[in-house]
């Protein structure tokens, strides 16, 4: 058997356990959260009214791109370890399009489709390596596309034929380079990948042919300069649900996640001045210089050194410890389209990178990843600060919190329905997202 094939198996014949979807439901909850403020307007300059000139004729292709586009246009959407990418913001689009021109999934199909796709996602990310990522593609645009492909051929209840010929379809579509990070393009690959998907399951269903098997072979090996392991593709599959463990990474901030553990490291340092009773005017006053190590390659997504706008700042370390020193958070407005906090900068350009030469390589291991945040001052003091990323990750986000703050008050029944404990209340989620871009 093909490897597309037996994995059009998978895709068919598994079935995610409630657990899988539970995590589903929270992951919902989340997407809703940070697409909510785009749909709104509460963010200026979001990009979506424009792009609503462009895609608005009400499709269901053209539904998936915006709300692809609207739910990373904050980059604060969930991450996945195993995909190294944002699986959400691409899988959910294309169900919620779908669904609202199609209606009639029960709640538990559409949480199924999801954890499908989830778990493609995370298993296209083992099997192409992280070669691909260092490569220069984007995995949410180009994996992505053929995780919600799999969610929407589960989701049709496609037989395996079929399915295999939507992979095949959206594989031969599947793009996007990391090089638009710092642009609106990066969340407009969300958009894509979303589109893509939709297209790729409305071409199979009009009967267009395409190849069964090879294709997802030739996938891995293009995307992967030979270091392909396609056989982590398959096995173990569901077990665990990838939904489930490793999991969604929800973020407490809306920067790239390969900044968090330094803007936590950050925040520490500015917590712990502030509880000996000195004022923070003090701290950065006497700030001569700040280094960041992390180990080597483990800024290859926050790559941007001097930010001229608001969305390049969200992959910027330097920008991000700044911020984090003077506010204590990493605000909202600080991150959006539009220049840069004239504040934050002067604080920003007395930070360097100092990658540890002495841990392994960021690409062998990302969960292993840290910054490490150090402060020299005039007087010749120093304060340290080191924070790994499973720190990070043990300390959680609550996300119902996340949902509460993203709402303002505004419709108060989504909060409810967000919980998605029946159809009704995929039925109005789904609604309250999709009358958002229109």
């Amino acid at each position: 058997m093909s490897l597309t094939a037996a994995l059009a198996g998978r895709i068919v014949h598994s079935q995610p356990d409630a657990a899988a979807r539970d995590h589903a439901r929270e992951g919902v909850r989340d997407f809703l959260a940070v697409t909510w403020p785009v749909l709104q307007g509460h963010v200026p300059d979001s990009g979506l009214p424009a792009l609503r000139t462009l895609y608005g004729d009400g499709s269901v292709r053209s539904q998936a791109l915006l709300l692809g586009y609207a739910g990373h246009a904050l980059d604060y959407d969930d991450f996945h370890a195993d995909f190294r990418g944002h699986p959400s913001v691409v899988i959910l689009p294309a169900l919620f399009a779908w669904h609202h021109h199609h209606p009639g999934a029960s709640v538990e199909q559409f949480c199924e489709a999801y954890a499908i796709g989830v778990e493609t996602a995370g298993r296209l990310g083992l099997a192409v390596s992280q070669q691909h990522y260092a490569l220069g593609y984007h995995n949410t645009a180009t994996l992505g596309t053929l995780a919600a492909a799999a969610a929407l051929a589960r989701f049709l209840d496609l037989t395996e034929a079929d399915t295999a010929t939507l992979l095949g379809i959206a594989a031969t579509q599947a793009s996007g380079l990391r090089a638009q990070f710092g642009s609106l393009v990066k969340p407009l690959h969300a958009g894509f990948a979303a589109e893509r998907a939709v297209t790729a399951a409305q071409l199979t269903l009009a009967g267009i042919d395409g190849r069964q098997s090879g294709v997802i072979n030739a996938f891995l090996d293009a995307g992967s300069r030979g270091e392909a392991q396609p056989e982590k593709l398959l096995e173990n599959w569901g077990a665990p649900w990838r939904i489930s463990a490793p999991g969604l990474e929800f973020k407490p901030f809306p920067t790239c996640a390969g900044t968090h553990s330094a803007a936590e490291a950050a925040r520490l340092l500015r917590r712990r001045w502030l509880a000996s009773g000195r004022p923070l005017e003090a701290l950065l006053d006497q700030i001569a210089d700040i280094t960041v190590a992390f180990p080597p390659g483990g800024d290859i997504a926050a790559s941007v050194r001097v930010p001229t706008t608001g969305i390049e700042a969200r992959f910027s370390l330097e920008y991000v410890i700044a911020a984090m020193l003077i506010y204590g958070d990493l605000r909202l407005q600080d991150f959006a389209e539009g220049d840069l906090n004239p504040g934050i900068m002067p604080l920003a350009v007395r930070v360097r990178r100092t990658p540890d030469s002495a841990a392994p390589p960021d690409a062998l291991n990302p969960a292993l990843r840290f910054h490490d945040v150090t402060l020299s001052l005039q007087d010749g003091m120093t304060l340290n600060q080191r924070r790994t990323r499973q720190e990070s990750l043990a300390e959680g986000v609550d996300v119902g919190g996340k949902l509460r703050a993203a709402l303002r008050g505004d419709a108060p029944a989504l909060l409810d329905h967000s919980a998605l404990r029946s159809t009704a209340d995929l039925q109005a989620v789904g609604d309250a997202l999709l009358q958002g871009i229109a």
